[in-house]
């Protein structure tokens, strides 16, 4: 299917199609945007999971790139299809017996957009710098990096975590002669795509590296539009964009010259759950920590197995998901043992009352010892299917007489409130790193997320350090399976009940039905829809 319109229309008219959108109303300027033609090899894509508009620009130091596919830049290794790990620039690794040094060689016939050569000063650049920085990436392992020669770097850590090797497949390189405070803003990198030019609050606008190293990608011109989904889905419905992700409402919509495509994930969505009771603390910023509602382990208990997750994908989710119990069901850490029956509401009533929660004043609710089977159950006020959920949980964990209240809120809101409030949290990564960082009892840190809910298990903890440390990989996904749930404790609603998980979720996308996106990769938390840019393409012109 070819379009005509042109950049400068499409952006005028994205103010218009909002308009649109909201009021249902039609307009004859918006046929307007269909001025200009366009050619078969240029692309337009509203896909605002794909790491959406980053605030700090294109860095991947700071973040960008993390989980996906970061265009612009190249990577030293990363996954295909079946999430096994391939060379990027690198041609080879090795690791020391003790796993404190890593050594990984790398091709020489890479140059940065500028025409600079790629060297290993620049990868050891790199990882000191976002190991420095704190960002998206947990590098906290790394103790330094260091260009050996021209075709070898050396990362020695300080904690022989063998999951480091993840770590190499999602940071972009970036080039030590051309990186300062403003390298997000004009990021000049190695990868498939080109920085041409970032409208910020609106788009940027990519262009194949003619000098690639690796396959010629066939979208000579990639344009990523930024628009909320509701938003993107009217664009695409008038033809003004290629392929946008929306909503799972939108999955029945018929589209002349469009098809709809779901892809399967690995991002679940889960309700964090403040495990230590409220006795005033403060966090290092002020912020309470604790909840005495959740902190008892019958609360958390009688959500997870009274809590009909189906039900929830089936309603919240319009049916575009899975059911999830433990966060990575899917995945080969994941331990099928830990998942319960759920829906069972006379069970999850018993363990209340067994507990000590009765209804004493008949009003449906529960109570124990004065405290109310009450707390409000935060989301991102900006995330569809999230509030959803939580309303959706909400109603019903009435019948189990526990009163939830969903609120929506702002990140900065949420910060403040998630030690001591449940939250709706998603979650979705190829590196099991994300367990020990969400259960380890030392890995607390608010900033990252990291064990919010304070969560403090002996047993747990030996399981994931020898997970985390074990350079077999059978025995670090027997650990990781067994920190779930060991048949008398873990983090999964068999044990400590810490989180409620409710469901993977799909991602929706609506798209000229000429174009073939290939095989995508495993979709992680945040989408990764250009994991495979390089097998798209047209069928017809």
């Amino acid at each position: 299917m070819m379009k005509k319109r042109s950049l400068t229309i499409l952006l005028a008219g994205m103010l218009l199609i909002g308009v649109v959108a909201i009021s249902g109303c039609t307009d004859s300027t918006t046929e307007a945007a269909s001025a200009e033609g366009i050619g078969t090899d240029e692309l337009i894509a509203a896909v605002g999971t794909h790491g959406g508009e980053p605030e700090s620009g294109f860095d991947p130091v700071t973040g960008w790139g993390y989980n996906h596919e970061p265009l612009i830049q190249s990577t030293l290794f990363k996954k295909n299809g079946n999430a096994a790990l391939i060379n990027d620039l690198a041609t080879d690794y090795s690791v020391s017996e003790d796993g404190s040094t890593w050594t990984v060689t790398i091709r020489d016939d890479v140059r940065f957009h500028d025409g600079v050569p790629l060297t290993t000063e620049d990868i050891a650049f790199t990882f000191n710098t976002a190991a420095n920085a704190g960002g998206s990436v947990d590098l906290s392992m790394l103790e330094k990096a260091t260009a050996i020669d021209n075709a070898t770097v050396e990362f020695k850590l300080n904690d022989n975590q063998a999951t480091f090797i993840n770590k190499l497949a999602v940071i972009g390189i970036v080039p030590e002669h051309a990186y300062d405070e403003n390298y997000g803003q004009n990021p000049v990198g190695s990868g498939p795509y080109e920085f041409v030019q970032w409208d910020k609050g609106q788009q940027v606008i990519l262009e194949a590296n003619s000098d690639y190293y690796g396959d010629e990608p066939y979208f000579k011109k990639l344009t990523i539009v930024f628009m909320e989904a509701d938003t993107a889905f009217a664009a695409a419905k008038s033809g003004q964009i290629d392929i946008a992700e929306i909503p799972s409402s939108y999955a029945d919509q018929e589209v002349d010259g469009m098809k709809i495509i779901a892809l399967d994930s690995i991002d679940a969505r889960g309700i964090s759950f403040p495990v230590q009771p409220n006795t005033g603390e403060k966090s290092e910023d002020g912020y309470p920590i604790g909840n005495d509602v959740t902190s008892d382990v019958a609360i958390r208990k009688a959500l997870n197995i009274g809590i009909d997750r189906q039900t929830l994908v089936d309603g919240a989710l319009n049916g575009q998901g899975e059911e999830e119990f433990t966060g990575v069901d899917k995945l080969p850490w994941g331990n099928k043992e830990a998942i319960i029956e759920d829906g069972n509401i006379e069970e999850a009533k018993k363990i209340l009352s067994d507990a000590g929660w009765e209804d004493t004043d008949g009003d449906g609710i529960v109570e124990k010892d004065g405290i109310i089977a009450e707390f409000t159950l935060l989301y991102a006020a900006s995330a569809q299917e999230r509030q959803a959920l939580a309303v959706a949980v909400s109603e019903e964990a009435k019948e189990l007489g526990i009163n939830i209240i969903p609120e929506g809120a702002s990140w900065d809101k949420i910060d403040t409130l998630a030690l001591s409030k449940p939250v709706v949290f998603g979650y979705g990564s190829l590196d099991p790193t994300d367990l020990y960082l969400k259960y380890y009892s030392e890995s607390y840190d608010p900033s990252s997320y990291n064990n919010i809910i304070k969560y403090n298990n002996p047993v747990v903890d030996a399981y994931l350090r020898t997970a985390i440390t074990s350079s077999d990989q059978n025995t670090a996904n027997e650990n990781w399976q067994l920190a779930a749930w060991d048949g008398e404790t873990g983090f999964s609603s068999q044990g400590d009940a810490t989180w409620m998980w409710m469901a993977t979720i799909d991602y929706l996308y609506i798209m000229d039905e000429d174009l073939d996106i290939g095989t995508p990769k495993i979709q992680p938390h945040g989408a990764d829809i250009f994991g495979n840019i390089l097998e798209w393409k047209r069928t017809e012109n």
